[in-house]
């Protein structure tokens, strides 16, 4: 894949990812920059007031290697709070997985860091092989409470 279809198909699916979120009820403020880890800002009315949940979206596209399908190797995590939430999506896998920052920062694997943001190694699905091809994707149980946990977005907001 081009480098320009990449990056078009992961703006795509951050608007897919939006328009999901608003068809579920959320009120989806998109940010013009992505330079603070948020592609967008849920809104949520309650008895006390406004509370506020970032959103960072990441998506793997069918194009990407069969081996990378359920694996984000390189996320960058400068500031794990309550309030800030991966998405991530396996367009090939058609899977969602819905995780709070500070759950990154406890179950992935710190790579590497720079100077101020510390990198994790996330695998959500373990790649089986036979004869060096990839035949089957199998689940890393630590990760399966966070597919389609939409619950979680409501439980990590903060006023």
């Amino acid at each position: 894949m081009k480098f320009r279809d990449s990056a078009s198909f992961g703006k795509r699916q951050e608007f897919l990812t939006m328009a999901d979120l608003l068809k579920r009820g959320y009120d989806v403020y998109p940010t013009l920059v992505d330079d603070k880890q948020i592609d967008c800002i849920i809104r949520m009315e309650t008895e006390k007031g406004p509370k506020y949940i970032d959103i960072q979206i990441k998506a793997r596209s069918k194009s990407a290697k069969k081996e990378s399908w359920g694996a984000w190797p390189s996320v960058k995590l400068e500031n794990p709070r309550k309030n800030l939430v991966y998405i991530f999506y396996s367009e090939p896998l058609e899977t969602i997985w819905i995780i709070p920052s500070i759950a990154i920062s406890q179950l992935g694997y710190q790579s590497k860091s720079t100077m101020e943001t510390p990198i994790y190694q996330l695998n959500f699905e373990k790649v089986k092989k036979k004869k060096g091809k990839v035949i089957d994707f199998i689940p890393v149980e630590k990760f399966e409470v966070f597919k389609n946990a939409y619950h979680l977005i409501d439980e990590c907001a903060i006023e």
